[in-house]
Formats: structure tokens, C-alpha cells, sequence
């Protein structure tokens, strides 16, 4: 296990009992709030008034960020966010940008009244700036916060708060990106809080010295003043409030808009079965020239109107794939506010209350100092997200009423691509540098009653965009051939994942080579699983056409529409590497879409006939893997249909270890486990045919276990894992005896161990 260097104890935030804090302030910093009596006293026309008020305190923040902002990381995708939080950091309203950033700006206002309050002190007119994962705010350094104490009377009454993801702060790779790092030195430096505004003031030595260490220095200040601004409109904004309803009334409204969004939460827990689940997930290289896996595993419990998501026995911090506890809590909340607490107001403050981590430090989503985190929101605590999104989803899929609330995993991973160079187009060649921002629009999971989104976005950011591309093209020396959406990228199911999408760009304007980072994962080992027998999304893959033919192709008035036409040599990318793209070349990304629900031989054939039409699905996928015939005109042939799916489930029965006959139950009184399992009494059926899969006694599921070649999963997962990692991968699938229809479809290593007790032990813990 990693070892954390002597020291770095001081630069590590946790949650603190709120009246721990308290008691730890200072006298010289006095702090407003209120009685519960004051709280409770507040009527429910006033609460939803101010309740209202302070949400659109953030929204005029995220407003006032993007029209400062020069950079198309918060102009174009939305990726930053905003908060309101009490007197003692708690998260009382956030926006609704990226979502994983709430698990983080609440830890940094802790450590920042824990080690600033006395020392430089607290004071009315102060601004902090802080991009260290260790202490919060962000989840990488290249999240950089600007947050600030709001004074009313002379007593700290609140914090806002605005994060944005900035394009370059230093260190050895191009956007802060070092994929060969193996620990924080090679990466951006992390620099905990410090007062970049003070009495109103923005200090021009803090901001020097932020700027100085960019390859991008005027739009790293310009996204700080942006900040410094957006905290200005948030506190002018705050103030109005507090002017017309009163510094108590406020204050009790906050306190209860908390209060209320953890009884909401603990009572939709409360109404669900106790159990446990598990989920198990992997990182396919920690870094440039790595090929190994490195697994984050949860289990999840719910008791009672409580929730413990243990991550023991996730593998040890390695390379970059790491994060810190901020990233683990951040993951935690990119899952929790969409599926647990979609249609409660996200005060995260109370929110958070409802579940502990438990993790061993040191490890991929726990990681101590000096360990790389460059990858760190991106990698494991995207996949962290999407374990805890599994374990969730499994649970409402028990409730036919939450059903809405349940999704397989979306796209799965953020494909990174930084590009930089010299860009010749004006009179003065001048540097530029950016991340492609196109992998926004990943194809969303699917759900029980509903095909996931095709190109929908991405889970963590609510209110995503994907950029334009002829405002890239604008900004950038590059020309893009195409951006679409990707047929067979969303995974088979009953319902279909959602498409995801391909891009490709040469070098336009510029007689340089443009250097090109790379950072992703989900190539070796699918990150966007199906539900309940669906099959996982496709996985991405990078290439670049050397030698290719497009300048001649352009020339000609033709324009290249695939990775075969532009010709050249496709060098296949790694996971992790630096690069580049010479003029004439050409670099294409093909990102990730989500994954199915249900078994995809459960699928209206008619759904799926649609899906060719719309070249959403091929021909070819619909017959292998929805079993669904197709002809020319885009219509079903029913009988061919029928016999191409009794064909494929004997396919499954021939290639299985089913032997003699198995007892039924009567399904009347069956409660639902899933889209394929029920429960009836102690006993597990197959809702489909009644057969008895198992009992919460035993403990264990009677399932046909397959294991076979990658390439059964479906054209939409590429068979190269051999290309980034050494351990062998493999197609697994758990079949119902009895009709043979998928109960489990993923693509994992041979050593991965399944959770096939996963619905006998929630009927144990309900049983006890």
C-alpha cells in the first residue's frame, strides 16, 4: 500500500461534525446562525420563496462565468459549478453543471476554516483560490475554485463558491495532462487555499503567480477574474436576500432546505428493501507504457434510511488513474443526485448525510500524496460514479415506482484529447491550446421503460453541451472531416443504450505538427455496462491516419467520410500517450455510448427495425444480436425473426451446462427484482418461464455461466484488448436455465470474480 509522505497529514480534508467545527473557530471569528426553533417557525410560503431566491442565486452565478469566461470549457460544455453553503461550508443549493464537483467544494470551506481563520485570517471582502484535490474544492488541479465569506453584521453568515475545470496549469504534458506521471510532481502543482482577493481587492502577486505557471496565461486569468466575478454577483445577489426576509429567516430557510432533502432521502431509503450490493469495475492502464487493470470495487449497504458504500479491496494508487477522497465523494454524488435524489431539491449539505465511505487510503480512489491525479475526475472517480450507479440502480429496480430512477451506465469514461500548437492563421502565428470537448455528447445508459439517449450528454453534467464545430474550427488551426453519431455504439438490450459518436480533425491552417495528449479508459475493458442482461456499450478507441491521403482528397473536392477513405497507415492509440498530427494527417476519436436493459432478445422486433432505419443499429447487429431479420425496406420479417431467436437461444443452451429439469413456481404473488428475476418467498425465479433459479437460504443463483471470445459481445466492442493490457478479457454471460434468457452480460478479465449472490443476499438481509 502507497505510503504518504511525512507532512502531507495537514493538506487532508474529511467531513467534520458540524458542531466540531464550530467549537474549533476562533473568537475572532464569529459565525451567524439560528435555533431549530427559528426553523422550525419559518412558514411554507416564505420557505419556497427564499428556497427559490437562492437557486437562482446560482444560476446568476453560472450566468455571470459564462459571460466572462473566454474559454470554451465553461462557454461551450458547461463544465464548472457553483454553491451557496452556510456559515460552516455545508452545501445548501448547487448548480446544476458537473455534479461531481459537489463531493469536493464543501471539504475545502472546512479545511479552509480549520487552517485559515486565525492565520491569514477570515475576513469580510476575502476571496480564496485553492486547485488541491487533497484539501477539496476540486478534484484535480486543473479544478480550480474561487470562494468566498459572506459577512452579515459583522458575523460569517454563509460561502459562495465557483469551480471550473481550466484548460492548462503547468506541469510536464500539454493541458496539465502528464500521462506518464507517477506522482504529483510531474503533474500541475496543487496549491491549497490562499487569498487572491482581499478587502475587495484582487491581489495582483497571487494572481501573478496562478497565471505564471499556464502555457495559456491570458485565459487563465481571464477564468479567474470570471470566478472572482461570479462570487461578486453570487454575494450581491445573497445580500439582496438577506436585506428583504432578514439574516435569521435566510439562515433557517438554509438550514431546513438541508434538513428537508435528508428526511425526503432517508424516507425514499426507508420505503426500499435492506441489502447489500456489489459492483466491480476497472482502470485499463494506470499510464504511458503500463498494461495492467486496476479494479475499484463497492459494496453497497442499505439499512434502514441509511447507505454505506465500502470500497475495501480496491486496488493500490497506481500511475495517473488516481483520485482523492474528494474524487471517491465526488464519483459518490455523480450517481446519487441523478438516480437517488432526481426529484429532490439538491441541497447537498443534508443530502450527504445519508451515507458513510468506507476506503483504505492509498488506493486508486482513496489515493495519498505525492500520488498522480491528473486523471483523477475522469478516471476513477467517473468509474466510481458508475459502480455506485450499478449498486443504485439494482436497488430501485426492486421498486416498479422508481423505476424511472434506474439506468445502466452512460458513456462510461471521458476520452481526453488535448491538442497544442502554433496556430499560422493571423498576421502573428500565435500558440494555442485546447481539450476537445466533443466527448460530451456520450450516449446515455438505458433504462427499464426507455432507450438511453443517443449522444445525450454526459451523467455528471446536467446541463452539458457539446461544442459547435465550426466555432472549434474558429478558434483552432483545424479542419473537422466529420462528427457523428456511431450506429451498433449503444449496447444490445430490451432497451437500447444510447448511441455514442466519432469525430475526426486534420491539422488546417498551421505547417506545424499539433501535439496531441491522450487519456481514457474503457478500451480493454467495457466502463459502460448494461443492467439486468444488457450488453455494454461500445468501446472507444483513437487512431491516426499517418500518410494520409486527405490533402490530395480536399484538394480534389472530396471530402473524406470514414477512416478507410482518407487512406495512410491507421496507427492504433494507447490509453495514455503523447503524440502528434502533422498537416495531412488525420486523428479520429470514437467515444462511448451507454449500455442496454434486458436481454436483447426481448426487444419489440419493431423497436429494432426502427433502429435500422434510423441507422441507429446495422442489419447485421440487429440479426446477431437482437435476432431480429430486416429487410431492405427497413421492415420486420416476423417468421424469420421468430426462427432466428429460437436459433440464438439454442445457441446459448448448446454452448451452457444446462442438464435435467428444474422445478417452477407460480408467479401471483412475485415481487420484482429485476427485468428478469423475481421473488417468491425465500425463492429466485425467472420471470419470463417461472423457473426456480435459487433461494435466499442457499445463497447462490442456478445460472448457465459462458465465457467466450470478446467479439460475442457484439461489433460495438472492438477485440483488441491485447493491444493495451497483458491480462486476457473475455465475454461473460449468465443465462436462465430454463428459457435461456440473459440474466448478466459484461465483458470483464478471466480473473474477475462475479457477484452471483447478489439477489439471494438481499432476500437474506430482508428475511433477518
Amino acid at each position: 500500500m502507497a505510503m504518504a509522505v511525512p507532512g502531507s497529514e495537514r493538506f487532508s480534508s474529511r467531513p467534520i461534525d458540524p458542531d466540531t467545527l464550530a467549537a474549533q473557530l476562533p473568537a475572532s471569528l464569529p459565525v451567524h446562525t439560528v435555533t431549530q426553533e427559528q426553523i422550525d417557525a419559518v412558514d411554507p410560503l416564505t420557505y419556497e420563496v427564499i428556497r427559490h431566491r437562492l437557486w437562482s442565486v446560482t444560476d446568476e452565478m453560472g450566468e455571470a462565468l459564462k459571460r466572462m469566461s473566454g474559454s470554451p470549457i465553461v462557454t461551450d460544455a458547461n463544465d464548472f459549478d457553483f454553491a451557496v453553503s452556510d456559515e460552516l461550508g455545508q452545501e445548501v443549493q448547487v448548480g446544476l453543471y458537473n455534479t461531481m464537483l459537489v463531493g469536493a467544494v464543501d471539504l475545502a470551506i472546512y479545511w479552509t476554516l480549520q487552517h485559515r481563520a486565525t492565520n491569514p485570517g477570515i475576513a469580510e471582502g476575502d476571496m480564496f483560490l485553492t486547485n488541491d484535490p487533497w484539501v477539496g474544492g476540486g478534484l484535480h488541479q486543473n479544478d480550480a475554485m474561487v470562494y468566498q465569506p459572506v459577512f452579515w453584521e459583522g458575523k460569517l453568515f454563509g460561502w459562495t463558491s465557483a469551480i471550473a475545470h481550466q484548460p492548462d496549469l503547468g506541469g510536464v504534458g500539454l493541458g496539465s495532462f502528464s500521462p506518464g506521471a507517477q506522482d504529483v510532481f510531474s503533474e500541475s502543482l496543487p496549491t491549497p487555499p490562499i487569498k487572491v482577493v482581499r478587502d475587495g481587492l484582487l491581489q495582483d502577486d497571487v494572481a501573478d503567480v496562478w497565471v505564471r505557471r499556464s502555457r495559456v496565461p491570458m485565459m487563465i486569468g481571464l477564468d479567474l477574474r470570471a470566478k472572482v466575478g461570479a462570487n461578486t454577483v453570487g454575494r450581491d445577489r445573497l445580500l439582496a436576500v438577506i436585506e428583504q426576509y432578514g439574516a435569521d429567516t435566510v439562515k433557517a430557510v438554509m438550514k431546513r432546505m438541508m434538513s428537508d432533502a435528508e428526511s425526503r432521502l432517508r424516507g425514499k431509503l426507508k420505503a426500499l428493501p435492506d441489502g447489500r450490493w456489489h459492483a466491480t469495475g476497472y482502470q485499463d492502464q494506470s499510464h504511458e507504457g503500463d498494461r495492467g487493470l486496476h479494479k475499484i470495487t463497492v459494496e453497497m449497504t442499505k439499512a434502514d434510511d441509511h447507505i454505506t458504500f465500502d470500497f475495501t479491496g480496491t486496488d493500490p494508487q497506481s500511475g495517473v488513474v488516481n483520485c482523492t477522497y474528494a474524487g471517491m465523494r465526488g464519483g459518490v454524488m455523480l450517481a446519487l443526485l441523478p438516480i437517488l435524489a432526481g426529484d429532490i431539491p439538491w441541497s447537498a449539505g443534508g443530502l450527504m448525510r445519508c451515507f458513510d465511505l468506507v476506503s483504505e487510503e492509498g488506493t486508486i480512489n482513496n489515493a495519498s500524496f505525492p500520488a498522480a491525479v491528473g486523471r483523477g475526475p475522469i478516471g476513477p472517480a467517473w468509474l466510481t460514479g458508475n459502480l455506485v450507479a450499478e449498486c443504485l440502480s439494482q436497488m430501485l429496480d426492486q421498486a416498479p415506482d422508481l423505476a424511472a430512477h434506474v439506468q445502466s451506465s452512460c458513456c462510461g469514461t471521458w476520452d481526453t484529447a488535448v491538442i497544442a500548437g502554433l496556430d499560422q492563421r493571423g498576421a502573428v502565428p500565435t500558440p494555442f491550446l485546447s481539450i476537445m470537448m466533443d466527448p460530451m455528447a456520450g450516449g446515455y445508459g438505458a433504462q427499464p421503460q426507455a432507450d438511453g439517449m443517443d449522444t445525450g450528454g454526459l451523467f455528471c453534467i446536467p446541463l452539458g453541451r457539446v461544442p459547435d464545430v465550426e466555432m472549434t474550427e474558429f478558434l483552432y488551426p483545424v479542419l473537422a472531416l466529420w462528427r457523428r453519431e456511431e450506429p451498433d455504439s449503444g449496447g444490445p438490450g430490451r432497451q437500447r443504450g444510447g448511441v455514442g459518436a466519432s469525430l475526426a480533425i486534420t491539422p488546417h491552417g498551421t505547417s506545424f505538427p499539433i501535439g496531441l495528449v491522450l487519456a481514457s479508459n474503457g478500451k480493454a475493458v467495457s466502463q459502460n455496462n448494461g443492467l439486468a442482461g444488457g450488453y455494454p456499450g461500445n468501446t472507444g478507441v483513437e487512431y491516426i491516419a499517418r500518410g494520409s491521403e486527405v490533402t490530395q482528397q480536399l484538394g480534389a473536392g472530396r471530402l473524406p467520410t470514414d477512416l478507410a477513405d482518407v487512406g495512410g497507415t491507421a496507427e492504433l492509440q494507447p490509453c495514455y500517450g503523447e503524440t502528434y498530427v502533422a498537416p495531412g494527417e488525420v486523428f479520429t476519436m470514437f467515444w462511448q455510448g451507454g449500455g442496454g436493459y434486458g436481454d436483447p432478445l426481448v426487444r419489440e422486433p419493431e423497436d429494432v427495425a426502427r433502429d435500422v432505419r434510423e441507422e441507429k443499429v446495422t442489419a447485421a447487429t440487429a440479426l446477431t444480436a437482437y435476432g431480429v431479420v430486416v429487410d431492405d425496406a427497413g421492415t420486420v420479417d416476423a417468421q424469420a425473426t421468430n426462427s432466428r431467436r429460437q436459433e440464438l437461444r439454442e445457441a446459448r443452451r448448446a454452448r451452457g451446462s444446462a442438464e435435467g429439469t428444474r422445478d417452477t413456481v407460480d408467479l401471483t404473488d412475485a415481487r420484482r427484482l429485476d427485468d428478469n428475476l423475481v421473488a417468491v418467498g425465500e425463492q429466485v425465479a425467472c420471470r419470463h418461464c417461472a423457473t426456480v433459479l435459487g433461494s435466499g437460504a442457499v445463497g447462490e443463483l442456478d445460472l448457465v455461466r459462458y465465457e467466450g471470445p470478446v467479439s460475442d459481445a457484439g461489433p460495438q466492442v472492438v477485440d483488441n484488448a491485447g493491444e493495451y493490457v497483458d491480462g486476457a478479457v473475455q465475454f461473460r454471460q449468465y443465462c436462465c436455465p430454463g428459457c435461456f434468457t440473459a440474466v448478466s452480460t459484461a465483458v470483464v478479465p478471466v480473473d474477475h470474480v462475479d457477484d452471483v449472490t447478489r439477489t439471494s443476499r438481499v432476500l437474506a438481509d430482508a428475511r433477518s
